[in-house]
């Protein structure tokens, strides 16, 4: 009975051993190289799965993560067109697309990404060569270009780090952006001075801007003037026409002329049916009372004109 527990034991020990040096799994985050002889295969395991293969030295299985990666580059100084040194610190994201062009160039993550540096430093060097200081830091931020240097970047490094070594670069950018104490200093003072322009500028255009309002603004006053000097002019015609209609009617029966005028005035008071409180004699409601006798003038009358 002993004998027998002993069998299965090294039955199962062995069973274990075969599956080991004759299978492999593949998870899902991995891709495989299986390398019959040190000879590369047609295509790589990117499958999630257990496989079979022959135990070394005849088959070697090489795995590889195949999950997106960060790498922070180094900062690297790099001179601008105009001359500007400047400190970029960028960042990638890579993976491994091509398994056996990896494993041939680089073999390892650490080389990998040691050869990324290199690769953006050249890149860095060339993309950042062509654009000026001020599409980096400006106090205007449509003429800031980062976008536009990120995706430059990026094209020129994706291509060759894909057919060199096999790694895909999914994102480049910019994390971090220094300049030296001194360039510091020259840049703010640039900034300062483009401030100052676009304030006298702004200035400028208000002053403009108030003296087109203040010419409007007296030619409308001047307008407006002349329209109502044209209008009292008006109703001094009217007013100097009515009062000679009364000189004159006050010239041939200055009795009759005065009573018309109480009548006038006797009827704009009440015209709203108002409520007053006065004496009776007062003028000229004592027209409400008894009426005065008028009578024309005898026409022989010499005072009469007519």
């Amino acid at each position: 009975m002993k004998n027998f527990a002993v069998i299965i034991c090294v039955v199962i020990v062995l069973v274990i051993l075969g599956l080991v040096f004759t299978s492999f799994q593949v998870r899902e985050t991995e891709c495989a190289l299986v390398m019959t002889f040190q000879k590369p295969p047609d295509t790589p395991i990117t499958e999630p799965g257990w496989y079979f293969k022959w135990p070394p030295p005849i088959q070697w299985v090489y795995k590889f993560d195949s999950r997106l990666r960060v790498l922070d580059a180094k900062p690297i100084e790099t001179t601008t067109s105009g001359d500007v040194p400047i400190i970029v610190n960028t960042y990638v994201i890579w993976r491994i697309a091509d398994p056996l062009r990896f494993h041939n160039a680089v073999e390892t993550v650490q080389k990998a990404e040691s050869t990324l540096n290199d690769q953006l430093k050249d890149t860095q060097n060339r993309i950042v060569g062509q654009y000026s200081f001020g599409q980096f830091v400006n106090s205007d931020r449509s003429k800031i270009k980062f976008e536009e240097i990120q995706a430059a970047m990026l094209a020129d490094l994706k291509k060759p780090v894909l057919k060199n070594y096999g790694i895909s670069v999914e994102t480049l950018g910019i994390k971090q952006l220094k300049i030296d104490k001194e360039n510091t200093a020259k840049v703010f003072e640039r900034m300062k001075s483009e401030r100052n322009r676009r304030t006298e500028k702004t200035i400028s255009q208000g002053n403009a801007e108030a003296a087109k309002i203040r010419k409007d603004a007296d030619l409308k006053r001047t307008e407006l003037l002349a329209a109502a000097e044209a209008r009292a002019k008006a109703i001094r015609g009217q007013g100097d026409a009515e009062a000679a209609k009364y000189y004159k009617m006050l010239e041939e029966d200055p009795e009759f002329a005065m009573f018309l005028r109480d009548i006038e005035a006797v009827k704009n008071t009440l015209a709203e049916n108002a409520t007053i409180v006065i004496k009776a004699d007062t003028e000229p409601f004592d027209l409400l009372r008894q009426m005065p006798l008028l009578a024309p003038k005898d026409a022989g009358d010499p005072n009469n004109p007519s």
